[in-house]
């Protein structure tokens, strides 16, 4: 195997060439914005469910509150009953 020319550069006769330094390969603002909005479509989606498992986290604690607090009022009722 010989030693690439390090004069090829120069001259122009290296026929292979790196990628360019800013990444990817210019694919079209079409393909960016399919890109922009599956990206945005996936994002909302993630959102409406973490929006339904805050809510449903949320009724689960208020129907414990809720229990909690009939259990405390029935309680209270005893314990005014057993005074008289």
């Amino acid at each position: 195997m010989t030693a690439p020319d390090p004069h090829a550069l120069e001259q122009g006769t290296n026929t292979t060439t790196a990628a360019p330094w800013y990444g990817a390969p210019y694919r079209g603002r079409e393909m960016n914005l399919i890109e922009h909005d599956l990206a945005r479509t996936h994002m909302r989606e993630l959102q409406a469910q973490a929006d339904t498992a805050a809510r449903a986290r949320r009724l689960i604690a208020a129907r414990r509150w809720a229990r909690r607090a009939e259990r405390a009022s029935r309680r209270a009722a005893r314990a005014s009953d057993a005074v008289w």
